[in-house]
Order: C-alpha cells, then sequence, then structure tokens
C-alpha cells in the first residue's frame, strides 16, 4: 500500500507541474483580460438569471439555471471546502488561502467561458439526447480530429468522478465526531459498515438520473450553505479579535511563506505555497477542469451566454465565500498550529473549539449533506463521461462501479486519494482548457451579440 501511495503521489505531482500551472493560470487570466473583464460587469444580470427571471419552459435542456447551479456547486462545496481547505492550510499556513483566492478571480472568467461553450456546443449521445460538456465541445465546436482531446478527458473524468475522497472523509468526520467520543471502536469493520450506509442511500438517487439529482441537490446544497455560513460567524464572533491579525497574515504570509511545510516549487517555498494554493483552488471549484459545464450544459436555456454568467457565480461562492469562511474558523481558533489533525478533522477540531459539545455535531449535519449532494453530482460527470465513451445505454454500469466505489474510499488512506483525483483532474483540465483558448473568440462574439439583444429588449420594453 505504501509503494502504491507513492506511485500515486508521484502521479499527481507530474500532472500538476509547470506546464498545467501555465494553462490553467495563464490560460485563465488570458480570457480574463481578452473579455475585459465584462462578464464581472454583468454580476447583477447574472444574479436575475439565477433568479429565473429570464426561464422559459420551453428551452431546451433537463434543468434550470438554478438547478444547473447547484448540481455544479453540490459538487464543488463539499470536501474541497472543509477537508480541503484544511489540508491547504496545515501544509501551507494563512498564505495558501490568497492564492485560493487568485484562482478563483481567475476561475471565474473561465467558468463563464467553458460553460457559455458547453451550451453553444451541445450535442447528441448515442440515444439522441442534447448533451453538454467538454467532449461536445471538442466535437461539435473542434471537429473529429481533435477527438483524442474528448476521449482524454472523458477517460480521465471517469477516474477522477469516482467518490472515494468525498466517502473517505465523510466516514472519517463521522468517527471522529460521532463514534469515537461516543466509545465507539472506529475500524475497517465500521468504516465499510458506514460506507454501505453511503453506497444505499447514493444509489437511491444517483439511478433516478439529473433531474433527481438537480432537484435534490437545489433543495439541499442552499439550506446547508446558510447553515455553515451562520455557524462560522459564530466563530468568527467568539473570536473577533483575532481575525484582524490572520486577514492580515493571509496576504503577508502569501508573500513570506513562513508558515509553509510543503516541497519547494520553481526554486522557492513561495513557488510552492503558489501551487498548493492553486491546486487546492482547483479542486474546490473545479475552474477550468471541465466538470461544471456538465452541469450547466443541461440547463433549459438558448442563450448560451446566461447560462455562462450563472456559471460564473460558482467560483465566487464556493472559494471566496465559503473556503474563506472554513479558513477563518481554522486560523482565528488557532488550532492550525495547535492540532496534529489534519483535512476534515481538523475543521472540526475548530468547530467543537468555538461552539463546544454542539459544534462538531452541527459541523458533521453540514458534512454529511455536502459530501452526499457532491456524491450524486460526482455520478452524472462520470456517466457521462462513460456514455460519451461507450454509448449512452451503458451509463448505468458507471453507477453500479460508482456506488461500490465508496467502499474503496473506506478503506483507503486520505493522501492517496487526494493525488488519485488531483492527478486526474489535472488531466482533464489539458482538453478543457486548449478547446476553450482555441474557440474563446466564439465566446466573445456570442456576448456581444446577447449584450445587443438584452439591450434591444430593454429599450422595447421601456
Amino acid at each position: 500500500m505504501d509503494r502504491l501511495n507513492d506511485i500515486v503521489s508521484e502521479f499527481a505531482s507530474l500532472a500538476w507541474g509547470l506546464p498545467l500551472l501555465i494553462l490553467l493560470i495563464g490560460g485563465g487570466l488570458y480570457l480574463l483580460i481578452r473579455s475585459r473583464l465584462l462578464p464581472f460587469i454583468y454580476f447583477g444580470h447574472a444574479i436575475n438569471v439565477l433568479r429565473g427571471k429570464y426561464d422559459d419552459p420551453n428551452d431546451p435542456g433537463e434543468i434550470s439555471h438554478f438547478q444547473a447551479l447547484s448540481t455544479a456547486l453540490s459538487s464543488t462545496i463539499g470536501m474541497g471546502n472543509i477537508a480541503g481547505v484544511a489540508v491547504a492550510i496545515s501544509i501551507g499556513g494563512p498564505g495558501a488561502v490568497f492564492w485560493m483566492w487568485v484562482s478563483a478571480f481567475i476561475g471565474m472568467a473561465t467558468k463563464f467561458f467553458t460553460s457559455t461553450l458547453a451550451v453553444m456546443y451541445r450535442g447528441k449521445d448515442s440515444n439522441g439526447e442534447l448533451q453538454g460538456g467538454p467532449m461536445y465541445v471538442i466535437m461539435e465546436g473542434l471537429g473529429k480530429r481533435w477527438k483524442f482531446l474528448a476521449v482524454l478527458f472523458s477517460f480521465c473524468g471517469m477516474v477522477g468522478a469516482l467518490p472515494v475522497f468525498n466517502a473517505n472523509q465523510l466516514i472519517q468526520a463521522i468517527g471522529d465526531i460521532l463514534l469515537v467520543p461516543n466509545g465507539i471502536r472506529v475500524n475497517d469493520t465500521t468504516n465499510l459498515m458506514i460506507g454501505g450506509v453511503l453506497v444505499v442511500l447514493t444509489a437511491m438517487v444517483i439511478l433516478g438520473g439529473l433531474k433527481r439529482i438537480g432537484k435534490i441537490a437545489s433543495r439541499m446544497v442552499p439550506s446547508m450553505v446558510l447553515l455553515y455560513f451562520i455557524l462560522v460567524l459564530i466563530i468568527l464572533f467568539v473570536n473577533a479579535s483575532e481575525v484582524p491579525k490572520y486577514l492580515k497574515m493571509i496576504f503577508t504570509d502569501a508573500f513570506s511563506a513562513k508558515n509553509y511545510l510543503g516541497d519547494e516549487f520553481l526554486g522557492g517555498m513561495v513557488g510552492g505555497l503558489i501551487l498548493l494554493g492553486i491546486r487546492r483552488g482547483a479542486f474546490s471549484n473545479e475552474a477550468g477542469i471541465g466538470t461544471a459545464p456538465m452541469a450547466h450544459g443541461a440547463a433549459k436555456t438558448k442563450e448560451p451566454v446566461r447560462e455562462g454568467l450563472v456559471a460564473m457565480l460558482g467560483p465566487f461562492i464556493d472559494t471566496i465565500v465559503v473556503c474563506t469562511l472554513t479558513a477563518l474558523s481554522i486560523l482565528v481558533t488557532g488550532v492550525w498550529q495547535t492540532s496534529n489533525d489534519n483535512g476534515v478533522s481538523l475543521t472540526a477540531s475548530a468547530f467543537e473549539k468555538a461552539i463546544p459539545i454542539y459544534g462538531s455535531y452541527l459541523l458533521l449535519l453540514c458534512v454529511a449533506v455536502f459530501s452526499l449532494s457532491s456524491l450524486f453530482s460526482f455520478s452524472y460527470y462520470g456517466s457521462k463521461c462513460l456514455s460519451f465513451l461507450f454509448g449512452a445505454h451503458n451509463k448505468k454500469y458507471y453507477n453500479y462501479i460508482y456506488v461500490v466505489s465508496i467502499l474503496l474510499g473506506a478503506a483507503t488512506p486520505l493522501s492517496m486519494m487526494i493525488n488519485l483525483v488531483d492527478g486526474a483532474f489535472a488531466l482533464m483540465a489539458i482538453p478543457t482548457m486548449i478547446s476553450t483558448l482555441i474557440l474563446a473568440p466564439k465566446v466573445l462574439q456570442e456576448f456581444k451579440a446577447y449584450v445587443e439583444r438584452i439591450n434591444l429588449t430593454s429599450r422595447r420594453n421601456s
């Protein structure tokens, strides 16, 4: 197992090397500058689209704008925000948060482009049903000679979507927060028993298809984000005197890397810290990876730009809001310096210290809902990838593999799970970003035409 763990770690390190860093961050900066920040200017318009102001039930697609964003967020607001942020701080200290912010702002532009393309270039699966996602963007927008990129994305998508990390951390949270404090011994048997329950719950939802996933996610995610928001505000209120200190440290430590404990990158500790923050940011908001466009590509709309603007809100909600809340709760309570915990256990220590007795249990409720919603969404992504490669009639087989792999997550080390998913995500980003950069001018043309249409409509109504 140790040897396998080393191999997977080496794979993730190679995948997340300098070339991918340039592609994700450099490509995202190019999209940000090329669009002249226009998507950000229409932030308010994106909120109106999300509220349903422009919904038309006769538009092509399967789910509403709100359900599409909820489905995408249900996969990003989860362990990436609670466990992933804790991992980033335990290795990188407060400075890692700054570079997660940088990746999120750049990621907002990236998600606008990738999700707009997912609607512009929807294709049909083997059943003749309309589908969206990077593999269809590549086939419909770039042509069959680029199919190798679509195949690469789909294959890596099947691996990256496996629920091993979410299942691993949810089971760890249940053990550390619920079982051990109540005198119940945690071992492989109890982990597999909890994994079995997760298998049943997940199967009940994902076998119902995207509409059931979107419906459940749109109910679960907003309420848990609100609860999590309230809990962290309580923690910050209790430790109010520490908040200014750590907000300052997020900026100063980002360029000094005084608390960074990881490997050097580009010859320095700051380089290693930047890479850590970007990796954890990408794992959290998935901008440029290509997962969210598969959900947004299924939205009911005939205006691709509208869905791109809605998708742009994802990294803001996910990383700028939720990840920052998690980071501050860990920092102001001081557990990042006094505890040997990692992942979700470190976040639980912060909640328990600030809100004795009830804090860790309320966190467990949020973790359970976030993790389950992530399990539901990733199953949809993986089944879409398998459908593209082997035909839509075979997608049910992915769901069978998916639920069984939950048990694998219950019995494997955290580091191996993070590296496996990180490596697959890195390889998914290559076809996603290449196709997006090539087709970016098409998005800008569509954006210009859309703005002219909505301005014309507003003049007619006035």
